[in-house]
């Protein structure tokens, strides 16, 4: 009688580390030195700060050398994500539905959104929408010349029922002016504050509700009301 397969292990936290840094090392030829610069400059910044103020203290000596080490490796995990995310993306740039796997693994708390397309077309140019601080970001992905009358006529549905919110434009696309996706999200944080945790919810729930073939509005604060951002 044939045993029954056992699962395989999932590799450990060290080995995902290194698969990582050998994917974004294929992608990305200065990953290296990035790393070292990320572990070296907080590790030679605790070894000055020792020589200044530890004076004759062995056990401060030893703590502002470990304590810039530990910094270092933090600061290399935060620099080799980065980088992997942004390798990662690049290997999707220019795909029908790239924009949605940004949306899907991307997007901070402040902001919502959804991978599927609120519109697109036969040649699989697409629109989707966030939702957060800023208001309303409308997201096209394709040539700008066949995304912006798809983007303008998104934008007159929300203005339509929400005209309070402001509403902004991302093109992703083969222009050159065109948003890389790996800044999608760099840029949705550009945006001046326009709505808090509240009123994003409300706004979010009522677009997706008029989606929905007519589904009733969501009860609770009134999206109509929601105020515009205050001129500084």
């Amino acid at each position: 009688m044939a045993r029954p397969s056992t699962p395989e292990k999932e590799p450990g936290r060290l080995k995902q580390m290194w698969q990582v840094f050998q994917m974004t090392r294929r992608y990305d030829g200065t990953i290296v030195l990035f790393l070292l610069l990320a572990l070296l400059l907080p590790t030679a910044a605790g070894v000055v700060l020792s020589l200044f103020f530890a004076g004759g203290n062995v056990v401060l000596w030893i703590l502002y050398v470990v304590a810039g080490v530990l910094a270092g490796v933090l600061l290399m995990l935060i620099v080799l994500g980065r980088r992997a995310e942004k390798a990662a993306f690049s290997q999707i740039q220019g795909q029908a539905g790239a924009v949605g796997a940004v949306m899907k693994s991307s997007l901070r708390r402040s902001w919502t959104g959804n991978e599927i397309p609120i519109n697109f077309n036969k040649t699989q140019d697409a629109v989707y929408r966030a939702v957060g601080k800023g208001g309303v970001v409308l997201i096209g992905e394709g040539p700008r010349s066949r995304t912006q009358p798809m983007l303008e006529k998104e934008r007159a549905n929300v203005r339509r029922i929400l005209p309070e919110v402001p509403v902004h434009f991302i093109y992703v696309g083969p222009d050159p002016d065109s948003t890389p996706l790996h800044r999608i999200v760099p840029t949705l944080a550009t945006y001046k504050r326009a709505l808090n945790r509240s009123e994003i919810q409300a706004v979010s729930n009522r677009l997706q509700s008029l989606g929905k073939n007519g589904l009733p509005i969501p009860k609770g604060i009134d999206p109509q009301r929601v105020r515009a951002p205050r001129p500084r």
